[in-house]
């Protein structure tokens, strides 16, 4: 296929635990022309899903239609691991490990799969805050946590293409008073879902991260320590991964961590106690400037560059 290399239009599509957000980007400047928002409702199972992504990408290719242009990529990321090949390896959230998930997608335009956090790192490095920096940490804080090393323009993918579940597994930190140990996870802790999950816990009534946020913000002093406690958490992780990699910078994306106010005030202020070192202790530690929008700008960007190198499937 010829890719011109003005007005090229990709579809992104981010596939999250909550929403799935798409829309048409035009390249090679990477404007999004076109935003779509559906719920995910993963408890429907893995084929009515991917009939639901289908069709969304269906009516963003008939769209682009009446623009009197073409669709030349689809760009899919997922809130599951990807392996280096493209293939989705887990299930944590979204059932598709079944799924002909590419083959579907590629009857509309050839189809590249990425984990959601690297492609959220991708359209920030191309076209965000990470954009002057050869190497930064990029953390995506809502439903899920998670984080990608980028480095030149690319993420960092491990050995297995299993990198970013940073805050899955239980933190198993022992309490020297009691003997008593931690098994909740990071997540459990500082993510939306956390917040509210903690907040209820203690007397609260709230159904999302945002409620939690504005009791704190009220005087709720509940709230206030679960924000504390789970931005002290994330704090804490975030400085060991610059006390080991030692990125240029931080960028941070998600709905939760594009917040405002106590969480991202304690969070950022817990990771600067949690750097060992001063050479990094003043890490710029910064906004996504892509907002929600970086993951489905991301994934299409990743597959817009797959077809640059003729890789796209």
């Amino acid at each position: 296929m010829s890719v011109t290399a003005q007005n090229s239009l990709a579809i992104g599509i981010d596939v999250g635990g909550t929403k799935i957000a798409a829309g048409l980007v035009a390249f090679p400047d990477g404007r999004a022309i076109s935003r779509r928002i559906i719920p995910t409702e993963p408890a429907r199972g893995g084929p009515a899903l991917l009939t639901a992504v289908r069709d969304l990408a269906w009516q963003l290719s008939d769209e682009a239609e009446t623009q009197n242009q073409v669709v030349i990529a689809i760009g899919l990321g997922i809130c599951e691991l990807v392996n280096k090949e493209g293939k989705i390896v887990s299930a944590n959230c979204i059932q598709w490990l079944d799924q002909p998930v590419r083959e579907e997608l590629s009857t509309i335009a050839p189809t590249t799969i990425e984990a959601d956090v690297r492609a959220a790192a991708i359209a920030e490095a191309r076209f965000g805050t990470g954009k002057p920096f050869q190497s930064f940490l990029y953390v995506t804080v809502g439903t899920g946590i998670s984080c990608c090393l980028m480095l030149d323009g690319k993420p960092y993918l491990g050995a297995h293409g299993a990198t970013g579940t940073m805050a899955s597994s239980s933190l198993s930190v022992p309490c020297e008073e009691c003997g008593q140990k931690n098994r909740r996870t990071l997540e459990e802790i500082a993510s939306g879902p956390g917040l509210v999950s903690r907040f209820n816990a203690v007397g609260g009534n709230v159904t999302s991260a945002q409620e939690v946020l504005a009791s704190a913000t009220a005087g709720d002093s509940q709230a206030v320590e679960v924000i504390r406690s789970a931005a002290e958490a994330l704090g804490s992780q975030i400085g060991l991964f610059v006390n080991v990699l030692d990125p240029e910078a931080v960028v941070v994306g998600g709905g939760l961590g594009l917040s405002e106010g106590a969480y991202s005030e304690h969070f950022i202020a817990s990771t600067r106690r949690h750097i060992w070192s001063n050479v990094n202790r003043d890490i710029p530690i910064l906004r996504a400037a892509l907002g929600a929008d970086a993951g489905w700008i991301g994934a299409a960007t990743k597959a817009w560059q797959e077809l640059q190198l003729g890789r796209a499937r």
